[in-house]
């Protein structure tokens, strides 16, 4: 059973060109996912598998619709006994932990503001938040030392009149969030009058993961999670009465991509694997014995995947594999496909939208590209004056807003129009993204406008030079950076974590070096080459080329 029908015009197509052509989402009024959605399967087919929950210590949990609409009715009286209502920001800080998702469905219910948010910030983090966003409850997993960071960012956070802990042993001066949650109310009513929601009301916010400096705060309306229908039914493929695994924690905005919206308007349930560090054989054993139909991950996870003998693995189940959240090394792709017979199926996409460019379902992948565009938003590549870019030719990736703004696209920065402005003016919202599309449309991923080298006069994108390292047996993971150089203007620099087997050297070195340049453009080689154990990620995933710039900046300044 799905609900596709009531929101989309058609939901089968003939072809890409047909699916580019003819799509169109249908917004009904003053729509609300917890009731309209969730609530309404729970009405529907209150047996149907809602989410899968398990860890590494074996314990598991299979939540229907209908236990999934009592516990956040429940939840949601339980806020509304604390003094939440419509407007109210709460941040859920709840890893990934089953609590997460009848919270988040009760906070849309009340209408309040909610704000996921990952367990590694500092106190720092959580200050800056808490003010930022005037967060009025903040919700935290006891796992870890998070809630001590909580406590401690209290003092400077004058807003926060509250907070609650999801665990065994509660700390003292918290809020029990299960025991409140069970003790609750088991039915709650949509509110109506002024408490309703409508449709531009703010449900969701989500810091930017701040790959290139502070975090942004990105504003969702009601209407958000119609925009994950493309994502969930025509990226990721999820298929009625199917599982889906995204590996994503839920502070940040992968995990409504994957683990919630799109997923369950399609009929599929959602796999999810509450574990603390990532070990690459138990990710494979829990998509294999849980049956898995549909899996999404960053790049980072896959890279560690096919360094695994996946050939003790039944993958029978598993239909269709999606990757997103940085560029896709094809090395990667070819390894993977070689292992379960399964092509990854790329997309692009930011925290203020949905899926802008995928490979969808009906294209053949061609490893490296991102696709093309999602007919929900008019995308384009272009120049600085906001002109299309012709083939080939290295632009910026675009949505021309003129005609209206598509669901899935957020309402801008909060308290920030400064910022907002900056990114989106004249009917034109800036990703800030660059790209150059093929002669057939296909879209191919340069780099962020910040982290484009200039070296003699050369514009060097680092995806290129970091996939022709990735094709080398050494190389686990890199990142590409621009190095000051007073000839050359910036010189490339390629940071390097190795491979099992492989220790630094300078033969190794050079061995690199000569790699890239029979592989790429030679003079997009890297001049400098540094190894080390780990590269600085965001809790996404994502590189943090920025904070790489920023070690190579503190190193030159001690030298002087």
């Amino acid at each position: 059973m799905n609900l596709l029908n009531r929101y989309v015009k058609r939901t089968e197509y003939a072809s890409i060109e047909d699916f580019q052509n003819n799509f169109e989402t249908m917004i009904p009024e003053n729509f609300n996912y917890a009731f309209d959605v969730a609530d309404e399967m729970a009405r529907l087919v209150p047996e149907q598998l809602a989410v899968v929950w398990c860890n590494p210590e074996g314990e598991e949990k299979l939540v229907n619709f209908a236990e999934m609409k009592r516990l956040s009715d429940k939840a949601a009286n339980w806020f509304r006994a604390q003094g939440i209502g419509k407007g109210d920001a709460v941040m859920l800080i709840l890893k990934r932990h089953l609590e997460f998702w009848p919270a988040l469905l009760a906070l849309h219910k009340l209408g309040a503001v909610a704000i996921p948010a990952t367990h590694l910030l500092t106190v720092k983090d959580l200050v800056y938040r808490n003010n930022a966003a005037s967060v009025k409850m903040v919700v935290c997993t006891g796992d870890g030392v998070c809630w001590s960071a909580v406590e401690e960012s209290l003092e400077r956070s004058p807003t926060v009149q509250k907070i609650a802990m999801v665990a065994n042993g509660v700390k003292e001066n918290w809020l029990d969030y299960r025991l409140g949650v069970e003790n609750a109310e088991a039915s709650f009513q949509r509110p109506t009058g002024a408490e309703a929601t409508k449709n531009d009301d703010i449900s969701l916010m989500y810091f930017t993961s701040g790959t290139t400096g502070m975090p942004k705060m990105v504003m969702h309306n009601y209407v958000y999670p119609l925009g994950h229908i493309v994502t969930a039914k025509y990226w990721q493929n999820c298929v009625d009465g199917g599982l889906h695994l995204t590996v994503a924690d839920t502070g940040w905005a992968k995990s409504v991509w994957g683990k919630l919206y799109g997923q369950w308007i399609s009929g599929s349930a959602v796999m999810v694997y509450d574990y603390e560090k990532f070990v690459p054989a138990e990710m494979l054993d829990v998509i294999t014995k849980y049956k898995v139909t549909t899996f999404c991950a960053p790049p980072t996870i896959y890279r560690f995947l096919i360094h695994e003998d996946m050939s003790g693995y039944d993958f029978s189940s598993l239909q269709y594999a999606v990757v997103a959240g940085e560029p896709l090394n094809p090395e990667v792709f070819h390894k993977f496909h070689q292992a379960t017979g399964l092509e990854l199926k790329e997309c692009y996409g930011q925290t203020e939208v949905t899926v802008l460019v995928g490979t969808f379902s009906g294209m053949v992948p061609r490893p490296g590209s991102m696709g093309l565009p999602n007919p929900q938003y008019k995308v384009e590549i272009v120049d600085e004056n906001g002109e299309r870019c012709e083939t080939g030719v290295v632009g910026e990736i675009a949505i021309f807003t003129g005609g209206g703004i598509p669901a899935g696209m957020f309402k801008g920065y909060y308290k920030d129009e400064e910022r907002t402005k900056t990114m989106w003016h004249d009917g034109l919202y800036h990703t800030g993204d660059t790209a150059w599309r093929d002669e057939e449309g296909y879209y191919w991923y340069v780099g962020r406008m910040d982290d484009m080298i200039k070296s003699s006069g050369y514009r060097i994108g680092p995806f290129e030079v970091e996939s022709a390292l990735m094709e080398h047996p050494a190389v686990l993971e890199t990142a590409i950076t621009g190095a000051p150089d007073e000839v050359r203007g910036q010189v490339v620099k390629a940071t390097i974590v190795l491979a099992k087997g492989y220790e630094p050297s300078e033969k190794l070195k050079k061995e690199l070096q000569e790699h890239v340049k029979h592989t790429t453009a030679p003079y997009k080689y890297p001049r400098i080459v540094e190894f080390v154990s780990e590269l600085p990620k965001t809790i996404s995933g994502k590189i943090r080329r920025v904070e790489l710039r920023e070690e190579d900046a503190k190193k030159r300044e001690k030298k002087a």
